[in-house]
């Protein structure tokens, strides 16, 4: 079975050799059934906070998908995401939930997370942006879309989504729980948002998908200006409404890649010049050589540089950024497959 691609033809700027599929995949494979033996029970546990990590397998898994075509991905992907369903419980029955209403949901039991055994939609929104993109993408996958095999599975998780994700934050206070005081956690719900948008089949559901989209694109755009280190990147910061240095710490702006980059190749709203700016930020001022890492999108500080969840998607685009990233050295299965989806849109 193919996957269809949905997506425009990248825009790159530069076109050259890039690692194949076959290459990446080879290192995904390497570790896949090891991230079966933790997802597996993350899955099943009924914590949102296993949710959190466990979002990182859904997405891997899903970009292997559409790079192969292969089934057997986006079949493990969607074990993940039932399992997770399968394992809410409806608010009123849990008996440290801060709710107790009609809608079904997890708590978690982070341990530094105060009360704890509460309800977190950081966590649900942060597990929910990588399975609504499952979704699209077997709607946007005829051959899956149209085989009763998923069909049935696909209508019921959506059915979930808008309900018991989308619908249950809305209702418990859209100020606080969707557009939420940080881009990267809005981010999340903008992915949410747009995903849903992208599948529903109910009208005056869309509509208030695209208020949440639009509204939360319009502010990260008033967010940005140009990198105090390099005017052709973007610098902002994660506050609403602050342009104070340092800006958005580089983990949690892989949060905001992560949803702009799908933006852009499911809209109009963000172009090609903005996804160059985002590369030059990652390849000339958070990433300026060798194993030097910035820690905030300034420049400042030194980190780690996992860029697996955001930043990476950037290869998608352009060779040369593609290239670079062959280059790095702080790879795990997540950035793996996301290398392997790039260049299978390069291709």
């Amino acid at each position: 079975m193919t996957a269809t691609a949905s997506a425009p033809a990248p825009s790159a700027t530069s076109r050259g050799p890039v690692l194949p599929v076959s290459h990446w995949e080879a290192k995904y494979l390497d570790g896949w059934e090891f991230e079966r033996a933790n997802g597996l029970p993350a899955s099943r546990s009924g914590d949102s906070w296993n949710h959190y990590s466990l979002s990182y397998d859904v997405d891997a898994n899903t970009a292997m998908f559409q790079a192969t075509g292969q089934t057997r991905y986006l079949d493990r992907a969607l074990e993940y995401v039932e399992n997770v369903t399968a394992s809410a419980k409806e608010s009123s029955s849990l008996p440290t939930s801060q709710y107790r209403d009609r809608f079904h949901g997890w708590v978690s039991y982070r341990e530094d997370l105060q009360p704890n055994g509460v309800e977190v939609p950081l966590c649900e929104s942060y597990f929910w942006r990588h399975a609504t993109t499952l979704l699209r993408v077997i709607r946007q996958t005829p051959a899956v879309h149209d085989d009763p095999r998923y069909r049935q599975r696909y209508e019921k998780l959506l059915g979930f989504a808008e309900e018991h994700i989308f619908t249950k934050w809305q209702t418990r206070g859209e100020k606080d729980n969707i557009y939420r005081d940080r881009t990267h956690m809005a981010a999340h719900w903008a992915a949410i948002s747009l995903n849903l948008s992208l599948i529903t089949t109910d009208d005056r559901r869309r509509a208030c998908y695209r208020t949440v989209v639009d509204t939360i694109d319009q502010r990260l755009r008033a967010q940005l200006r140009p990198n105090p280190a390099d005017a052709a990147a973007y610098f902002w910061n994660d506050t609403w409404g602050s342009e104070q240095r340092p800006g958005q710490d580089v983990s949690h702006a892989n949060e905001v890649l992560s949803y702009l980059v799908e933006a852009r190749d499911h809209g109009t709203f963000w172009t090609d010049a903005d996804m160059a700016a985002f590369s030059v930020l990652l390849t000339d001022v958070v990433w300026p050589g060798g194993t030097g890492y910035a820690a905030y999108v300034d420049g400042t500080g030194s980190d780690n540089g996992w860029f697996s969840d955001g930043f990476v998607k950037l290869g998608r685009y352009d060779a040369a950024v593609q290239q670079r990233l062959e280059q790095h050295q702080v790879a795990n299965l997540h950035f793996a497959a996301n290398m392997a989806l790039n260049a299978g849109r390069l291709r």
